[in-house]
């Protein structure tokens, strides 16, 4: 349905960026702050695009209609309206030196990686071209404003990567600076704001976590580790299947199903009982867990502990974890966020992650049901997973 005047005069702010749509790509982006934009999508040889029209009210219904119909026009002719619209501000102002924000960012970015770690730099890599350039890196770096950069960061946070979408701030503000450094821009709009401005406030979890640059290590250690066999396993494994820690040392033999490839937990051993829990066991869990079976003192625990009746407790992690020399940087459940980070980076579906770590809302009266969804898909998740730790582990 067409927009009214109406409508968007008094479309309010909410807690994320969202859109008004107009019909034939146009659509008006009301921002956290209340701003308002009009926005113009299209395609052009396939490749999808965004056109800004300017903000209203400045720019009226009527002026952003007759923009895209203009637009459309072009397209039809078989020319890029953005390019057009750019060839013309060109022509129209004194010769100038335009810098597109891509270029800016590519020079920041080899000189940014020389000291780097090769997965980080990787990581950084997609981060800059998925997220941003993809945004605004046709966008002359010096036209870039503070908006369109909320609006960014807002459509990352969108589909549940808000670590990935501060990180994408973080990343867009060190272009700028590089760009003011070297004489390529004279503004760093991303400065403007702090994340906590636009983007929700992140939940504060009370357990400790290594930071991924430091993660190949630990698992290097935990590879060598000289102290009991079935601790060692115990630290495999949990990197491969991110349970929590009480879940994962209270697994029982009759859970596993080696025919399947799937480990089966029922729903009054997950947090609050509410729904059993399936994972995918990749290759690398399996051999684990067929090692397990040598060390196996009865056919209950996967992980027995010092006595016959009791599985492995919690502290037996984190001993093993302070003897590696990680005390106060690493616990067990801290494996579950570094997956949840990294899998976000490599651009998973959020869903399929939050699934895999048991993250169902409490509000969704599915829960129940949803502990088999996309099963198929999180298999191949943890499979990719378990291929991405060993090469972590190489570096």
């Amino acid at each position: 349905m067409a927009l009214t005047d109406i409508r968007v005069r008094t479309a309010k702010a909410k807690a994320s960026a969202y859109r008004l749509s107009d019909g034939q790509g146009l659509y008006l982006l009301v921002s956290p702050r209340g701003g308002k934009l009009w926005r113009w999508k299209y395609r052009f040889h396939g490749k999808e695009k965004l056109m800004s029209f300017g903000s209203y009210p400045a720019i009226s219904i009527a002026d952003a209609r007759k923009a895209r119909d203009d637009g459309r026009k072009v397209l039809t002719a078989g020319i890029d309206p953005m390019a057009e619209k750019k060839a013309k501000r060109i022509k129209c102002t004194a010769p100038a030196v335009v810098n597109p924000f891509k270029d800016v960012a590519l020079q920041w970015f080899e000189k940014w990686k020389a000291d780097k770690d090769e997965a980080y730099v990787g990581y950084t890599e997609r981060r800059l071209n998925d997220d941003i350039l993809s945004r605004i890196g046709d966008r002359p770096i010096d036209e870039v404003q503070a908006p369109e950069i909320v609006s960014m960061v807002c459509a990352i946070e969108a589909r549940g990567a808000s670590d990935v979408a501060r990180r994408a701030l973080q990343t867009t503000n060190q272009v700028f600076r590089f760009g003011i450094a070297h004489g390529l821009t004279r503004q760093n709009p991303a400065s403007m704001f702090q994340p906590g401005d636009v983007l929700k406030k992140v939940r504060t979890e009370n357990f400790s976590r290594l930071d991924k640059s430091e993660f190949p290590s630990l698992l290097r250690k935990i590879e060598g580790y000289s102290g009991s066999p079935v601790t060692r396993l115990s630290l495999k494994l949990m990197a491969l299947v991110f349970l929590r820690t009480s879940e994962m040392i209270q697994g029982e033999w009759s859970e596993i199903k080696f025919s399947e490839a799937r480990w089966e937990i029922p729903s009054e051993r997950m947090k609050g009982g509410r729904r059993p829990h399936i994972v995918p066991l990749s290759k690398q869990a399996i051999a684990v867990l067929k090692e397990l079976r040598n060390f196996r003192k009865n056919d209950r625990w996967l992980f027995p502990g010092e006595r016959d009746n009791d599985c492995m407790s919690n502290n037996t992690i984190l001993k093993a974890l302070e003897r590696m020399g990680f005390k106060g940087k690493m616990t067990g459940h801290g494996f579950r966020g570094v997956a949840s980070t990294l899998l976000h980076e490599q651009g998973y579906p959020h869903e399929h992650i939050e699934l895999q770590l048991a993250h169902t809302p409490e509000d969704d009266v599915s829960a129940a049901y949803n502990y088999a969804k996309y099963l198929e898909q999180r298999g191949k998740m943890m499979q990719d997973w378990a291929d991405f730790l060993d090469q972590l582990r190489e570096i």
